[in-house]
């Protein structure tokens, strides 16, 4: 039995223009009507259901795109512990060997929340559980979701999580068989393939989807977050890792 999940990125919200850890905040206007217009491409993913990380800003895109989305905690963010609204900037200022070992060890808990390695194994339990109930699922979830779910699918390294870039309204489609899971990324869902923007998938297309404009403030995002790793290494310590 074949299990074929979905995942779409949230809509751009105010902690994404301000590179700030989320606490939860709702979509901005232009999010929102972003996710609006997107909503004819949404009504043409394979789904028997719809799911949707418990946050604001995946609900309310989970709305906009015209999908009846359950909240399900398992597939909730990374808990970022009291870093958890903060600028990168400013924990970067204040705690620059917290932010380098959170790059550089996986298992760090720095921040005080959930370590990378717990929070990939609870992406993989979460896609274990979707894979034994089979069907097709559609998922509007955290980037950060997304990109655990790509490195647990791939059985890449913890370190690979932070070179998968997840722009806002990204489709990633994952296709599970017997434990195996294959990923095929599709671009910004709703923009044609070979639009102004590049990025994962340009030139594939799927009805309904497309590969365009992946949003530039999201790669703005992730320079800010390469800046940081730069910045922030300590003595006798490697190269942290780098979003792309």
């Amino acid at each position: 039995m074949t299990t074929r999940v979905t995942l779409v990125s949230p809509s751009f919200d105010d902690a994404l223009h301000a590179v700030r850890f989320p606490a939860d905040e709702a979509l901005t206007p232009a999010g929102l009507r972003r996710a609006r217009a997107a909503r004819p491409a949404a009504a043409a993913l394979p789904a028997d259901r719809a799911l949707t990380s418990p946050s604001a800003r995946c609900r309310e895109t989970a709305e906009a795109l015209g999908l009846r989305a359950a909240p399900d905690p398992g597939a909730a963010g990374c808990a970022m512990g009291r870093w958890r609204g903060l600028a990168l900037e400013d924990v970067l200022a204040a705690e620059p060997e917290g932010v380098a070992a959170w790059l550089a060890d996986p298992d760090s808990a720095a921040h005080g929340g959930e370590p990378l390695t717990r929070f990939l194994g609870r992406v993989t339990d979460w896609l274990t559980g979707l894979a034994a109930e089979g069907g097709r699922v559609v998922a509007v979830v955290e980037p950060d979701v997304v990109r655990a779910a790509v490195v647990c699918a791939l059985g890449a390294p913890p370190s690979s999580f932070w070179r998968v870039d997840v722009p806002p309204l990204t489709v990633t489609a994952l296709s599970g068989r017997d434990g195996r899971w294959n990923v095929r990324v599709a671009g910004e869902l709703g923009q044609r393939a070979g639009g102004s923007g590049q990025g994962a998938g340009q030139g594939t297309r799927e009805p309904g989807q497309g590969a365009g404009n992946l949003g530039q403030d999201a790669r703005e995002s992730g320079r800010g977050i390469r800046k940081s790793g730069q910045a922030a290494g300590g003595p006798g310590q490697a190269t942290p890792p780098q979003a792309p």
